[in-house]
């Protein structure tokens, strides 16, 4: 079972490789969306709907307009014609919010921009916003917690396309649950949860003549450049986005949200750049969240512990515009082996912001209650929650009928119980002590789609002995400018220190979206293509120059490795380096494009069921005396296919992990029942996971290439770190307090119902 900790490389890939963007980072020399700057630049400010249900009746905006500073107040009669966009090919087009602002009088959530201030400076256009009057007629805004389903028909438009409300059906559920000899039926509760990244939203416009271009920290700037030429009649080419660097996302910022478009046409109007960065508050409103969840699980299972029936039915809210869809079923039809299995969903109307994808869409929520009744389930017929596992272990994709590409799941579970010590559980609850303290221990497992979106990318062979590799992609933070040095590194065998990596900026080839993580995958093909095509570039110079060294020789004669070129029949051992090559012919460089298709969205019926899979082992220590609860320790196993980085790979998951404990002990975005306003907007009230919080974390790989999915076998691992993480600390809290908890996160209020209480 060998581990990517425990193989050496003489690749780079595979080898812990510090971030080649990192230096620049630290120093801070590294320009991220809002810190672009341009002669004459103005500054806008949205004025909120201070209510989640209603219509306006008047905006009062004079006394605003005569402010110092104020260039515009702009609303729905002035600010200009914005078209809305439509989803196209593959992912381009795609708004979860596609109503563009001040489309019409009626307000659907609070925090909803009603209007527009712009001014010669940021403290200039807050004021002018802050002064204008705006008056309502007033609605009660429905922002119930409680979950009832809309009665929508069997199948219903989501952002995906058209999904049938049955997700995955086989055999008969009902029936076979009914006869189980062993039965669980629990519901299981997420609340909504805010993406909170460091960076804040905001986006710089400006136009030359009728090209547009953007500074925005997007997580897909390809969709982005397509979403504006539509909402703003233009050609493609004459929409260019750049995102050099961006300070997290985690979903929010894969999609474009409303204020994108009313900066580009303040912009338009006023003939100047403009700057619009989001408050914090606004991003609690108006930029997206994980959607609130309510799944009810019924599971049933023989007294030897086969699943014979599995019925998950899960409702989740969406806002009054849009039809996201939070896919909590995922995972649920291939995880494990099932006779007779049942998805089905639900949606309830609330007056909220629109829902988005956050770190893990679907499957995390999904993963936390189906990994919950696992659990609930393995304690019920008394089976040790590792070995139920295995037991239920599936040899085909169940849902498809169709092969895995590579699946380890088993391996993971293995390696992580060695790892943490399992086998020293005792499964009586509160008997576990350390250090005056009650241990908990819990598990739960983890899946994530493999998948591959359209790319293309550049590569130069530079006569000073450098190489530049270019592609569309953006770098979210999870390390793409590093991967892409590391697979041209692979591919010519110039060292990583003098490969060039340059990315974010439409002007370039085609990059694929930064999320669903897909982003590793999907430019390893391109940039191999393009790698090939500049060496094939290169061989027929050293061959057709007069004087080279290998003129007159046949191409199929030279091979190309470690940066130099040689007569395959002599061996690797001499050569010639390229630069030299290219000196001899007098040529700055040679380059080669390489491009591949996606797989993502493809309606061809798959070969393979590609997923990555994972493990975590939580540990929780209990202090009854004061009914404290903390994670102390937690070991994670990923089956996530090559891990191109293993350095940045750990940093991915243990920041997933830190993540999943905000998820089970902190998070929650809280709404006022009488104006619809997310009550804790700011992260003094709203708690994620801090320094204080994050216990000693052990991350491993296993080495399996999934070779279906790309050349090297890399697949993604920015989300499955997060996936079941919530269900195993859970699962550790009930292990050392009694306590089941099955709606997030856990609270005081849960732990003083505890039987081991001083």
């Amino acid at each position: 079972m060998p581990t990517t900790q425990e193989i050496p490389t003489a690749s780079p890939i595979g080898r812990g490789t510090p971030r080649i963007d990192g230096p620049l980072k630290v120093s801070g020399a590294a320009h991220y969306a809002s810190d672009f700057h341009f002669p004459e630049l103005l500054y806008a400010v949205p004025v909120e709907a201070t209510i989640a249900n209603g219509k306006i009746r008047q905006l009062d905006t004079a006394a605003a307009e005569k402010m110092p500073g104020v260039r515009a107040i702009f609303h729905r009669k002035n600010i200009g014609k914005i078209f809305r966009s439509s989803a196209g090919k593959g992912n381009e087009g795609i708004c979860i919010e596609r109503r563009p602002a001040f489309e019409d009088d009626v307000v659907r959530y609070y925090g909803q921009y009603v209007a527009l201030a712009v001014a010669d400076t940021f403290e200039s256009a807050k004021a002018a916003a802050d002064a204008v009057v705006v008056t309502y007629a007033k609605e009660k805004p429905n922002v119930e917690f409680k979950l009832t389903a809309d009665h929508d028909p069997d199948t219903v438009e989501t952002s995906y396309g058209p999904e049938k409300r049955v997700q995955s059906e086989r055999g008969d559920a009902a029936a076979a649950f009914a006869s189980a000899p062993v039965k669980l039926d629990q519901t299981y509760v997420t609340p909504a949860e805010t993406h909170v990244p460091i960076e804040l939203q905001g986006t710089t416009a400006m136009w030359d003549g009728d090209h547009l271009t953007v500074y925005e920290e997007s997580q897909a700037i390809f969709n982005l450049r397509s979403v504006l030429a539509q909402m703003f009649g233009l050609p493609y080419e004459n929409v260019r986005v750049i995102t050099k660097f961006v300070g997290s996302g985690f979903g929010s910022k894969l999609w474009p949200w409303t204020h994108c478009p009313l900066a580009v046409a303040a912009a338009r109007q006023l003939g100047k750049p403009v700057k619009l960065v989001l408050g914090r508050k606004m991003t609690f409103q108006a930029a997206g969240h994980r959607a609130h969840t309510q799944q009810r699980l019924r599971l049933g299972a023989t007294p030897e512990g086969k699943l014979v029936s599995l019925q998950q039915d899960y409702v989740y809210e969406r806002s009054m515009l849009e039809e996201y869809h939070e896919n909590c079923g995922e995972a649920t039809s291939f995880h494990y082996s099932v006779p007779n299995l049942r998805v089905h969903f639900g949606r309830a109307r609330r007056n909220i912001g629109t829902p988005s994808d956050m770190r893990g869409p679907g499957a995390v929520p999904g993963l936390y209650a189906t990994e919950s009744a696992m659990n609930e389930l393995a304690d019920q017929l008394k089976l040790d929650l590792v070995q139920f596992r295995i037991l239920n272990e599936p040899k085909i994709d169940e849902g498809e009928g169709i092969p895995f590409s590579s699946r380890h799941y088993v391996e993971c579970l293995q390696l992580g119980a060695e790892k943490f010590g399992w086998s020293k559980r005792n499964p009586d609850v509160g008997s576990m002590k350390r250090d005056g303290l009650t241990l908990g221990w819990g598990v739960a497992g983890a899946a994530w789609i493999a998948t591959r979106d359209d790319a293309a990318a550049n590569v130069e062979l530079r006569d000073d002995g450098s190489v530049r590799v270019a592609c569309g992609v953006q770098d979210i933070g999870t390390g793409t400018y590093t991967v892409l040095a590391l697979l041209t590194a692979d591919k010519t065998g110039v060292p990583v220190e003098k490969v060039e990596v340059v990315l974010g900026d439409t002007m370039l080839p085609h990059g694929p979206v930064s999320g669903g993580s897909w982003a590793t995958a999907s430019v390893v093909p391109a940039v191999f293509a393009a790698a090939d095509n500049a060496m094939t570039a290169l061989l027929n110079a050293a061959t057709t120059t007069p004087g080279s060294p290998f003129e007159n020789r046949k191409q199929d004669d030279l091979a190309f490795k470690g940066g130099r070129v040689f007569v395959k029949a002599d061996g690797p051992g001499g050569g010639v380096p390229f630069a030299d090559l290219l000196k001899r012919a007098d040529l700055r460089l040679v380059t080669g494009s390489g491009r591949s298709e996606g797989i993502f969205g493809s309606k061809a019926k798959p070969k393979f069921s590609m997923h990555s899979y994972g493990c975590h082992f939580a540990e929780v220590t209990w202090q009854p005396e004061i009914a404290r609860l903390r994670v102390s320790r937690v070991v994670t196993v990923i089956d996530g296919g090559r891990i191109i980085n293993p350095l940045a790979g750990r940093n991915q998951i243990e920041g997933a992990v830190v993540m999943g404990i905000g998820m089970a002990l902190l998070e929650h975005t809280t709404y006022d029942p009488q104006n619809g306003a997310p009550i804790n907007s700011n992260l003094a009230d709203y708690i994620v996971a801090v320094n204080a919080d994050v216990p000693k974390l052990e991350v491993h790989f296993l080495d399996y290439p999934d070779l279906e999915l790309n050349a090297i076998g890399a697949r993604g691992i920015g989300e499955i770190g997060l996936a079941g993480i919530a269900a195993a600390i859970t699962a550790a809290t009930n292990h050392a307090t009694g306590v089941r908890v099955r709606e997030l996160p856990i609270r005081i209020e849960d732990l003083l119902k505890s039987s081991v209480l001083a």
